[in-house]
Order: C-alpha cells, then structure tokens, then sequence
C-alpha cells in the first residue's frame, strides 16, 4: 500500500472517529505529497462522514459523535477551502458574520465562513460573543452586502434585535441586508426582529447569499465539491 494509500485509509478512520489534530496533520501531509484536494475530500472525508450518518441511523452512533466527526472533517476544510475555491477572481460580495453577544457556539457559522468563501464571498468573521458595537464597527469598515448573526441559544436570540437596533442607530440599516440563523431560530422570529432573511443551514444561507447578490461567479468544480462537503456537514448535524 502507498502512502496516499494510507493517508486516505487514515483521514477515513479518524475523522469518523473524531480526531481532529490527526484528521488536520494528515490533511497536511497529504498536500505536502501532492494530493489532490478534490482527492481528499471525495475518496476519504465525505466517504467518512457519510459512515458517520449510517451508524447514527443504526442506532452505533449518537449526536456527540456526529459533532465531533463533523468538527473533525471541519478542521480538513479549513485547510482544503482555498485551494478548491476558486482564485484570483473578483469576490461576488462581502459578508460579515459573527455568532451573537452571549453565544459561544461557532460550528453552524464556521460552516457558513467555509461555504461562503467556497462560493467566493469575501467573507469577515467576528466569532464568538459578538457585542452590537463590534457588528456596527465591521459593517462600517468593511461595507458588505449581507450581515449575518448566528444564535444557538433562545435566551440569546433577542441579540439579533439589539444588533440592528444597533445599526440602525448608526444610520446603517437601510445600507446592508440583515440574515439571522442558528438552532433555534424560525423565519417567523427572523420576521418578528425586524432580519430580511433566514437561513436553517450553510447551504441555504450561501445560496440566499447568492441570489441577493447576483451569481456572477459561475459554476466551477471547486466551489461544487465545497458545497457538497458543507452540505454532508449540515446534513449529519441535522440529524442530531
């Protein structure tokens, strides 16, 4: 067995397994050799993780090991992101993005970064615990089309509203479309704070993205296979 052989046997174990540090230095490894991103991706992590959603459907799985399988497969895309996506060209839009004040859960918006860039978005992460001044400051700064805020928690929901209260006050509401999703989150609360749009998922909310802003990427095979490992993430974490 050659060791991409071994490589792709390795990424399959550990990330249906949840291992992260190995799932990232194999990743690594693999590109130091000259794989193929798209290698990686099809013939060893999107296999795993669909191992992850037949075991969790028999019942040998559950949530937690769904999440750590997916934040595993998470942390190889973060590595693989920019060289699938397609480069060079002029970015379809700027989002700023950032889970809200009060909320320290990130996987449902690190996948939206992920796929966002995939599509070719210039995208500005706040992360975690992100007060309504520092959403003012970026929106200022860095003048994108959509803001998105991400919630996991109910009791951090009415964040959304104190955020575009926020910018309303600093006379930027009508200059940015407003998105909002998380766990919890409904497009009747979504309506009910004053967003302009939902989103339950990465895909949905890049394909919102997109639509708003007009597709004048175009379709590559990068940016496909991106969507197609995002979408495997979003499907096993939905089924928790």
């Amino acid at each position: 067995m050659s060791r991409q052989e071994e490589i792709r046997a390795e990424l399959f174990e550990h990330t249906l397994n949840g291992h992260a540090p190995e799932v990232k230095a194999l990743t690594e490894e693999a590109l130091l050799l000259g794989m193929d991103p798209m290698d990686i991706l099809f013939k060893a992590l999107i296999p795993s993780l669909e191992e992850v959603g037949r075991r969790f459907e028999k019942g040998d799985f559950f949530v937690p090991e769904m999440l750590i399988a997916a934040r595993a497969m998470q942390g190889a895309l973060v590595i693989l992101r920019p060289l699938i996506a397609e480069t060079g060209a002029k970015p379809v839009g700027r989002y700023v993005i950032g889970t809200v004040k009060g909320d320290i859960h990130d996987i449902g918006k690190n996948l939206c970064v992920i796929m966002l860039e995939g599509a070719g978005f210039e995208v500005y992460d706040l992360g975690v615990n992100t007060p309504p001044e520092k959403f003012v400051e970026a929106v200022q700064k860095h003048e994108p089309d959509i803001v998105g805020f991400s919630a996991f928690l109910t009791t951090t929901m009415p964040m959304f509203k104190a955020n575009i209260d926020a910018l309303s006050k600093a006379g930027l509401r009508d200059k940015v479309h407003i998105a909002v999703g998380g766990a919890p989150v409904t497009q009747e609360y979504a309506k009910h704070v004053g967003a302009d749009s939902y989103a339950p998922d990465a895909s949905m909310a890049t394909r919102m993205a997109k639509q708003l802003v007009g597709d004048r990427s175009g379709p590559s095979k990068g940016a496909e296979a991106l969507e197609q490992a995002v979408m495997k993430i979003d499907e096993t974490l939905r089924k928790g």
